[in-house]
């Protein structure tokens, strides 16, 4: 059975003014682990029971060692990460603030999936394409980027800083757009924003020219 895709709208990174056309896959539903044991069940000499008592030794062990600080990889398949993040309710932490977070206040909040390149070489071998009509538009806000810039700006002079998250919701963003134009922001000269912290504890702070 062949997959599906459709052409969805994406902004040029090295342009803002141009949008440009990728491929999405259409994913049809998601296959359960019930699924997969009965189709390797089906092609092994191994019964259903026996591997999912093995998914399941699987799990427990994987769990042991991330939660020792490490990563876990499998091969052929990938690489597995814990990320940590705050417990809910707690700020961040910014880096010239008086709120100093123990870790009682941090929880591992995900865990990041890296695919094995031959685990991607061999899906695109079995995987038969077909187009459907359409194109994907791409979600925009019904702000300038003039209008937007204000509107951070004046958030930041309410709150002690500004996530992705707010910024979104202000200004009717995706997040992947949200974030590049608050990092866009953070690099412009005379924005009076700038970035702390680091990727899932990146928040941006109102500065005044000089500090920027």
């Amino acid at each position: 059975m062949a997959a599906t895709y459709t052409m969805q709208e994406m902004k040029d990174l090295h342009n803002e003014e141009e949008t440009l056309l990728y491929p999405r896959m259409i994913i049809k539903g998601q296959c359960s682990t019930e699924d997969l044991v009965n189709d390797i069940a089906k092609q092994s000499s191994y019964s259903a029971g026996e591997i999912k008592g093995m998914l399941m030794a699987l799990h427990e062990a994987m769990t042991r060692e991330m939660a020792r600080g490490y990563s876990v990889k499998l091969d052929q398949i990938g690489t597995f990460t814990p990320s940590l993040g705050l417990a809910k309710g707690k700020e961040a932490e910014l880096p010239e603030g008086d709120t100093r977070r123990n870790a009682r206040s941090i929880r591992i909040r995900n865990i990041n999936f890296r695919a094995d390149k031959e685990l991607i070489q061999k899906t695109s071998l079995h995987c038969t394409l077909e187009r459907e009509n359409g194109t994907s538009r791409l979600k925009t806000s019904r702000h300038s980027s003039e209008k937007r810039l204000k509107m951070a700006q004046s958030f930041l002079q309410k709150h002690p800083y500004l996530t992705v998250a707010d910024y979104m919701e202000l200004t009717g963003l995706s997040h992947t757009t949200a974030a590049r134009e608050l990092q866009t922001w953070s690099r412009t000269p005379d924005t009076g924003i700038q970035a702390k912290g680091q990727r899932t504890h990146r928040v941006y702070v109102a500065v005044s020219p000089e500090e920027k």
